[in-house]
């Protein structure tokens, strides 16, 4: 308490916990206004093709903006407690809170939330973000600086260059690795949908198995973070240990998603291959066989012109009568 707190123009700073990643909401309203774009088509389809298209519409995109958005989150894996722990540096003042690490590809969130949330007249709610290019020296440096409390110090120090564990390194390659292998399967995604709007169908169903693949590959190079010894986290008197969040088990669900729908694309293309193209509106090359059958109505042939034989008929000289 200073002399000039709750004293115009002296008000303390207002602080707000970080709630969501402006690139992860600016990557879902890019994808929901594509979608709306999208289905402002439907009524110009005709018939059951409509229903078809709208669930081709809504998969797709799905499983874009999930892929987009994996690379933004920062719930690949995750832990948290509660427990008694001290609030601040130089302060015996102890408090129950809930303790979160939630770790994305490009960065940590770590979080403080009181419990109850108001304690020592003060409002205990932090999440703070930090990347893995700033977290060893300037973001850290930052935090000490802004004196944030004990628990979130002591986090984000394991993730440093000087710290024992060495976990950046453990967590930021694996990160790099899964982010490239995510942008690939991007990729694969976009090509996928070019090709399903292409004769040869069945190489749109390869593409979406190619995008599975390279789905499983982010997750099992996020995966190699087990493959090494993990440092305990010792907050208070309890501590935890990191496991797979939300992020992954939804990546997992999607590749399964790609996977499925690429391996029905393609039996049924080997199986039933007219069928298949016509389901996705491919048999240009019949209908407009026969829309020119129909334009041209049936006539009838004149054999004289065709034989190139044509004999006109004598007519008798007449002389002029003088």
């Amino acid at each position: 308490m200073t002399f000039y707190d709750d004293i115009y123009p002296f008000y303390p700073l207002q602080r707000t916990a970080f709630i969501i990643s402006g690139r992860l909401l600016a990557i879902i309203l890019v994808f929901l206004m594509l979608a709306v774009g999208l289905l402002l088509i439907l009524p110009g389809i005709r018939g059951k093709t409509r229903v078809f298209w709208m669930l081709r519409i809504m998969i797709s995109l799905f499983i874009g903006v999930v892929i987009v958005a994996l690379n933004f989150t920062n719930s690949w894996a995750e832990a948290r407690m509660t427990t008694n722990v001290t609030y601040k540096s130089f302060s015996n003042a102890v408090i129950q809170a809930e303790v979160g690490l939630h770790v994305g590809l490009y960065g940590i969130n770590v979080t403080l939330r009181g419990n109850p949330i108001v304690q020592f007249n003060e409002t205990i709610n932090y999440n703070e973000m930090f990347s893995w290019h700033d977290i060893a020296e300037e973001e850290y440096e930052q935090a000490l600086i802004k004196g944030l409390p004990n628990p979130i110090l002591y986090i984000v120090e394991k993730f440093t260059l000087s710290s024992p564990c060495g976990m950046i390194f453990q967590y930021s390659y694996s990160g790099r690795f899964a982010s490239a292998t995510l942008w690939t399967a991007f990729c694969c995604w976009i090509l996928s949908n070019i090709l399903f709007f292409l004769p040869d169908i069945v190489y749109a169903g390869y593409m979406t198995m190619a995008t599975a693949a390279f789905i499983f590959f982010s997750m099992a190079s996020f995966s190699t973070i087990k493959n090494v010894p993990r440092c305990v986290f010792s907050i208070g008197e309890d501590s935890f240990v990191t496991e797979y969040s939300h992020s992954f088990w939804l990546a997992l669900a999607t590749g399964v998603l790609c996977t499925i729908i690429g391996f029905f694309v393609v039996m049924l293309y080997f199986l039933m291959p007219e069928k298949v193209k016509a389901a996705f509106s491919l048999r240009f090359d019949s209908y407009e066989d026969e829309d020119e059958d129909k334009s041209c109505p049936e006539g009838y042939l004149n054999s004289v012109f065709l034989n190139g034989e044509m004999h006109l008929p004598l007519t008798p000289k007449v002389t002029p009568v003088s």
